[in-house]
């Protein structure tokens, strides 16, 4: 770059810099509001829309929805790291049922938000800001109202004693200003890049009320649940093992658009089981009423039963449109030394066998995954397409060959017996990175060390499905333990570190920055209790998150996300199992829906299903005559 090239440059810099600046002192200026917002894709819903399509508005308000989770909780503090969040007050999503948010996602639309706490949003072009107006009328359980102040101190509480997932996503967020009792502008902080995620990110977020925790510590986990002012609020519970919440008949927000023909239920239970055997036999005895098998062995087994023969238990595969991703992928704890070597994680690669594990194990239910975003755009397929290689040309020192050169597909396998050739391969690689196999043992070469892996497994049926590969393991002399231990202890190791191996659900949505970031960005690797449980630290993979968070059409958003899948499949930083070919949803036939004409992304069965008296009635008569 010449001289004067170099200063027009820095002229246009110094420009945007105090045209920020500028903007940044006068955020917010005479906000256009409007009803939603979009990623890539166009709202749905226009202005004066009534309700969702996939809720009924004439819907009773009658019956009751019991569901299970496993483990246990120990805190309704949903802002922090420590403790087991109780069902009910989670974070966001459908289950949070006490806590209201600024937007409201609908599932029938990729990538959408409608006013929920906000009746509008204005987003800046260059997301500099994004202001919210607050509906009139909301109000907490206790009768006091909604403002803003209480939207400010609910992100104020959350930067600064939230946990790293959140403050991570709330890193470009420089302060919350209250524009008028009923405005709110989130300021960016000068310099970020931009983000088109961060709207979201902000009207996902639970809003607590500031005059509750004016006299209590925020910080702290607490088991006695908060002021709320969602549709639900805590009837009842048995600390650690059941909650149950009921409907509030005064809710505030029960006929806005986003709201009316949901929440339908008057009680919500959760049942709390460690044991999934056990969950399925009181699923079975009608102690619950749904949920979503997650054992290929028993929903091929266990539902045959006389009420399923009778057609009052229900066992659907249901195909949603969300993007599936891995379930449970096996990953390294890249802060031992050993995983570290590319040449180690291929080889540990190449003697994984899915076909063989999915055939023997798993039921044959399963599709190979060979995406972090299966059942999506964003995956990776064939060879780079010319936008994915103008992100990963600058990076070709630095990236494995085969992102340039080869479709990423699983290792071959017949599925009924181990591939000799994959093991003479994996343990040429071994040789190379410096391990070698002496009297039937993996050492290294030059001092003897032991090559050991201790995997830590959320249960007990996904330890059953892996112990194929750990058997393998063992043939080419790797020593190996492996252990499922108590819900919180697997999620308290996986945060720490204190693992070699180690396999998590990973489910992205059509909105995946701020989740990469926290599953695989390197800040998020060196945080205490971060997300990044597989310690990825990759500069390149740095990069592409950040043009993955900055996108701003399909086509930009695509090229990114496919060149971080080939970043990480290539990298084995992962090894891919299963992959969901669709939601096995189980339940006692006693609820009504709105049969949608194309797929949703989720079943709304918590927030948009509601009690069917005459289904209700029949289970039950069904249910004595079976007693007798």
């Amino acid at each position: 770059m010449t001289l004067g090239a170099a200063a027009r440059a820095g002229c246009v810099v110094l420009a945007w810099c105090a045209a920020f600046a500028g903007a940044a002192e006068r955020p917010c200026t005479e906000p256009e509001y409007r009803h939603g917002i979009s990623y890539v894709l166009p709202l749905k819903y226009g202005p004066d829309f009534e309700h969702l399509d996939y809720a009924n508005p004439q819907a009773p308000k009658i019956g009751r929805l019991r569901l299970p989770d496993m483990g246990t909780f120990d805190s309704f503090n949903n802002i922090l790291e420590k403790g087991r969040i109780a069902a009910g007050v989670d974070f966001s999503g459908s289950r949070n049922l006490v806590f209201e948010r600024l937007l409201e996602g609908s599932a029938d639309e990729p990538a959408s938000a409608y006013g929920r706490l906000a009746e509008g949003v204005a987003v800046d072009e260059e997301y500099r800001w994004v202001a919210f107006k607050l509906r009139g009328g909301a109000h907490w359980h206790d009768g006091v109202p909604m403002t803003a102040e209480d939207v400010k101190f609910s992100f104020e509480a959350i930067k600064e004693h939230g946990s790293v997932a959140l403050k991570t996503a709330l890193a470009d967020l420089d302060r919350v200003e209250v524009i008028a009792a009923n405005e709110l502008c989130f300021v960016t902080r000068p310099g970020a890049e931009i983000n088109p995620i961060m709207p979201f990110a902000y009207g996902s977020m639970p809003i607590h009320a500031k005059h509750y925790w004016a006299h209590r510590d925020i910080s702290k986990t607490t088991i006695e649940p908060p002021l709320g002012g969602g549709p639900y609020r805590l009837k009842s519970m048995d600390f650690g093992r059941t909650l149950t919440y009921e409907r509030v008949p005064d809710y505030w927000g029960a006929h806005i658009p986003v709201n009316r023909g949901r929440y339908n239920f008057e009680t919500v239970k959760f049942d709390y089981f460690r044991d999934e055997n056990v969950m399925l036999e009181a699923h079975k005895g009608d102690v619950f009423d749904l949920r979503e098998e997650t054992v290929s062995k028993n929903w091929t087994t266990q539902y045959a039963f006389p009420a399923v023969q009778a057609g009052v238990f229900k066992a659907d595969l249901r195909y949603i449109s969300r993007v599936w991703g891995l379930w449970w992928p096996v990953f390294w704890n890249l802060d031992r030394e050993r995983f570290q070597d590319i040449r180690v994680r291929e080889a540990l690669w190449l003697l994984y066998d899915f076909p063989y594990i999915n055939r023997v194990i798993l039921y044959g239910f399963y599709e190979h995954g060979v995406s972090f975003f299966h059942n999506s755009p964003m995956g990776q397929r064939g060879l780079p397409s010319e936008d994915e290689l103008e992100l990963l040309d600058p990076f070709r020192e630095q990236l494995p060959e085969r992102v340039f050169t080869h479709e990423y597909a699983q290792p071959a396998s017949t599925g009924v017996g181990f591939e000799r050739t994959r093991m003479k391969r994996a343990l040429a690689l071994f040789e190379e990175a410096g391990w070698v196999l002496r009297d039937g043992q993996l050492v290294r070469a030059d001092t003897g060390e032991r090559f050991r892996i201790d995997f830590v497994f959320v249960s007990a049926m996904l330890l059953r499905a892996e112990m194929p590969y750990i058997e393998r393991l063992n043939r080419v002399g790797i020593e190996t333990s492996a252990r499922s231990p108590e819900i919180s202890h697997w999620q308290y190791r996986m945060r720490t570190g204190t693992f070699d191996g180690g396999a998590y659900l990973y489910i992205p949505n059509n909105t995946p920055g701020l989740a990469l970031r926290n599953r695989f960005g390197s800040a998020a690797a060196d945080q205490q209790f971060s997300q990044n449980w597989a310690r990825v630290r990759d500069p390149v993979l740095d990069h592409l998150i950040d043009k993955a968070i900055a996108a701003r059409s399909a086509r930009q958003l695509y090229a990114a996300t496919r060149a971080i899948d080939r970043v990480l499949l290539w990298n084995f930083y992962f090894i891919p199992g299963m992959a969901q070919p669709g939601y096995r949803l189980v339940h006692w036939d006693k609820f009504g829906e709105v049969k949608s004409a194309e797929p949703l992304s989720r079943v709304p069965a918590i927030d948009a299903w509601w009690w069917d008296a005459d289904k209700a009635n029949a289970v039950a008569a069904w249910l004595a005559a079976a007693e007798r």
